[in-house]
């Protein structure tokens, strides 16, 4: 396969390797995903050529890819879909990584995507991949694949004994793998990867074994913070970190499903945390390069309206930190990075919404998406989790271990600005405000599945529209890597709510599915640990599924395995 001269596919051909790549499509009933070693399953009937990956996103006009390749194609490559066709735009030094932006397509109809070189030539074989419906279109159903932290560089303190692992800080790639393959087999209609992509902190606590680290020295080199991350030797290092914890991890698994990726923390390459010697955020400019660096390689921006401000985009509907989804008229999210805007002024004087998670003009678009939204569920996507707290830092919560070690508000939390509370009380108040739908944010970051209502916040009464808040579990974390195992606190109640938990935070690696109908809601939770043995991935079915009628606010039926 030296040119892509061998993927010349027969219409037969291509029938049958679309079809595969559709499958999971197909498969819509709930308890119905496929088994047998399914990330296999997804990759064996297609011919990826020299691609590595291949991560797409999409709304009702537009598709956005993400590939790159083992070896630069010659001359470049081409994206086609139907008679549209998009020039790849190279997007490293070496010629292998491309974005690519097919936009006028038809909305709620399935392409035949096509890779080809500069001549001509398949580099891969063609793919399927299906446009969302226009808004205010009529849908009967979307079905969301969520999770979080899926990131984590492989074979780090992986200790071993005859062949055999003991201890992993990250789950293995393969095990990775097979869990999203799992949840591809049911069929989603877009997925919403929250946060975490990649683990490689250099300057707060954890640094000295992860990005600081001799490790990390002999299998990628370490960065110059002095220098940009792409266009020198930063570059090379961004490759060999993060290429196996993004690029390896998905491969072509996803290049069928429109995906969001928000970004989080460790994204930018630190922990959120402060103390008197470092605050890890705002951001400084290494910190912000690296984030726009690794996802102008690996995964695709934000798809967004006219409405978000401008200079919060980086190219007419596209955003790096903000975004939506919208599907017909049944389906709207809000995606915000809670740490790319981060602003933490502790002064009493300071306007109280100049500290937020949001820029100010983020949080009145947001809110006026809230207020103005047509469709029948809209969910809020923050990057930082709603409803629970572990204490830490960079949280919307002001609780704090106090010196006897108890979690709460009682002791006031260091470098924690009140202005973030109120940022958070007014985004969940827009939502429970809007009557006939059910108000839902969906978040990650605390590495657990969790579900639970909030009745009210700092004392403002939402006990007509409680606001539902998920949790959604967590792909990458390995057995070291469980925050209550280091922080000696698992997630609880912020303080600062009268809430209540149908599901209480779960430490264990999973994923949700969540059923949009005109009707309501349901959630599906997933969860598996390593003891159970790699191969009941492939069987696994949901521990608690949620049911919530759009037009009865407060209302749920939940049922556990």
């Amino acid at each position: 396969m030296e040119d892509g001269s061998d993927f010349r596919l027969s219409r037969r051909d291509f029938v049958r390797a679309a079809a595969g790549s559709a499958a999971a499509a197909l498969v819509g009933t709930p308890g119905c995903g496929r088994s047998g070693p399914v990330a296999e399953a997804f990759d064996t009937d297609w011919a990826r050529g020299e691609v590595a990956h291949l991560l797409p996103t999409a709304d009702h006009q537009r598709i956005l890819l993400k590939a790159s390749f083992r070896r630069p194609p010659a001359g470049g490559a081409r994206l086609h879909a139907g008679n549209a066709v998009a020039d790849g735009v190279r997007t490293d030094s070496g010629g292998r990584f491309y974005t690519f932006l097919l936009e006028g397509l038809a909305p709620a109809t399935e392409y035949a995507l096509q890779l080809r070189s500069a001549g001509g030539d398949l580099l891969c074989d063609p793919w399927p991949l299906r446009t969302f419906p226009a808004p205010g279109d009529p849908a009967d159903r979307f079905r969301l694949l969520a999770y979080t932290c899926a990131g984590g560089p492989d074979n780090l303190l992986n200790f071993d004994l005859f062949g055999k692992p003991l201890l992993h800080a990250f789950l293995p790639v393969p095990h990775r793998r097979r869990l999203l393959a799992r949840a591809l087999s049911f069929g989603p209609d877009a997925a919403v990867a929250n946060g975490d992509h990649v683990y490689w902190d250099m300057k707060s606590r954890f640094g000295w074994a992860l990005g600081e680290s001799p490790w990390a020295g002999w299998r990628a080199g370490y960065f110059d913070r002095g220098q940009k991350v792409l266009g020198g030797a930063n570059e090379e290092v961004l490759v060999r970190a993060f290429g196996p914890q993004i690029a390896d991890l998905y491969g072509v698994l996803f290049r069928s499903l429109p995906t969001f990726f928000l970004q989080d923390d460790h994204d930018y390459g630190e922990n959120d945390e402060a103390s008197e010697a470092l605050r890890t955020f705002p951001a400084d400019p290494f910190m912000r390069d690296l984030a726009v660096s690794t996802q102008r390689l690996f995964y695709p921006e934000l798809l967004v309206d006219a409405q978000l401000p401008g200079r919060h985009q980086a190219a007419p509907g596209i955003a790096r930190s903000y975004g939506q989804i919208r599907y017909g008229n049944l389906f709207e999210a809000l995606l915000y990075d809670c740490r790319q805007g981060l602003s933490n002024r502790l002064d009493p004087a300071t306007p109280a919404e100049v500290s937020g998670f949001l820029p100010p003009d983020v949080e009145a678009w947001a809110l006026d998406r809230t207020a103005r939204s047509e469709s029948l569920h809209l969910a809020h996507i923050p990057s930082t989790p709603v409803l629970w707290t572990a204490g830490k830092w960079g949280e919307w919560y002001p609780d704090f271990k106090d010196a006897e070690g108890r979690l709460g508000t009682a002791a006031s939390k260091p470098y924690w600005p009140p202005g973030w509370a109120r940022q958070h009380d007014r985004l969940i108040g827009a939502a429970s405000a809007q009557k006939g739908r059910l108000p839902l944010f969906m978040s990650g970051d605390l590495h657990a599945t969790a579900a639970g209502w909030i009745h009210a916040t700092n004392g403002q009464s939402l006990a007509a529209n409680p606001v539902l808040s998920l949790l959604t579990g967590a792909v990458g974390t390995g057995v070291l890597g469980w925050p209550s195992k280091f922080r000696s606190q698992h997630p609880q109640p912020s303080q600062t709510l009268e809430a209540s938990e149908l599901v209480s935070p779960l430490e264990e690696n999973g994923f949700s599915l969540l059923d949009f109908t005109p009707e309501g809601l349901e959630v599906r939770l997933f969860r598996w640990l390593p003891e159970q043995g790699e191969a009941a991935i492939d069987s696994l079915e949901p521990f608690a599924v949620l049911s919530f009628p759009r037009l009865s606010p407060g209302d749920s039926q939940v049922a556990f395995a």
